[in-house]
């Protein structure tokens, strides 16, 4: 797994695994996932405000998968797990999850994929509790506010990546990152 976290919200986590996906989909069956938590059930949005109460409910997690029938319409035109269909991904998946169900989440997750896919996705959360082969941090740079779940985890990345992401900082990531197939896995290696 190639995991992308941020050091806070927009800072291009969804578009580097929308380029991720699209330099691989052609050599490697690629699926996306993208993970929100949250504390615990009721907890306040951690977007703000009210939020739009998806999380709120929460008695554990619910693993869905993204069937948009139509990742061009109006209704799913934002949602990053649609972007992450339309980038090449052949299937994508959102794990909602209280924090301390997030290990069971996943493990239910990997069994619903082949252990032969690249599994390209979005947290800071995930990182507690698996290790990916590839962990990037996507960070806005000196002054910025650091979420919490970004600063448990931030010393775990190999890589920290400013945004925004250019061809060039995709370039340098590229040539560190090694995917290759062995023995009916997909597996991720790091230069040096």
């Amino acid at each position: 797994m190639i995991l992308i976290g941020a050091t806070g919200r927009n800072r291009g986590k969804t578009v580097l695994a929308e380029e991720l996906i699209r330099l691989f989909k052609d050599r490697f069956p690629v699926v996306g996932l993208k993970v929100t938590t949250t504390a615990y059930a009721g907890a306040p949005c951690h977007h703000g405000d009210m939020g739009c109460g998806i999380c709120s409910n929460l008695s554990s997690y619910v693993l869905q998968e993204e069937r948009g029938l139509n990742p061009n319409s109006p209704e799913c035109m934002g949602k990053d797990t649609t972007r992450l269909l339309r980038a090449g991904a052949e299937r994508v998946y959102w794990l909602r999850s209280i924090k301390n169900s997030l290990a069971e989440g996943f493990s239910e997750f990997l069994k619903q994929i082949p252990p032969s896919v690249l599994v390209i996705g979005e947290s800071n959360s995930l990182r507690e509790v698996v290790q990916p082969g590839c962990f990037i941090m996507v960070s806005a740079g000196a002054g910025e506010q650091v979420k919490p779940s970004a600063a448990r985890v931030a010393e775990l990345a190999q890589f920290t990546l400013e945004s925004p992401i250019t061809a060039g900082l995709l370039q340098k990531l590229m040539a560190e990152i090694t995917v290759v197939s062995a023995d009916g896995q997909v597996r991720v290696r790091l230069a040096g």
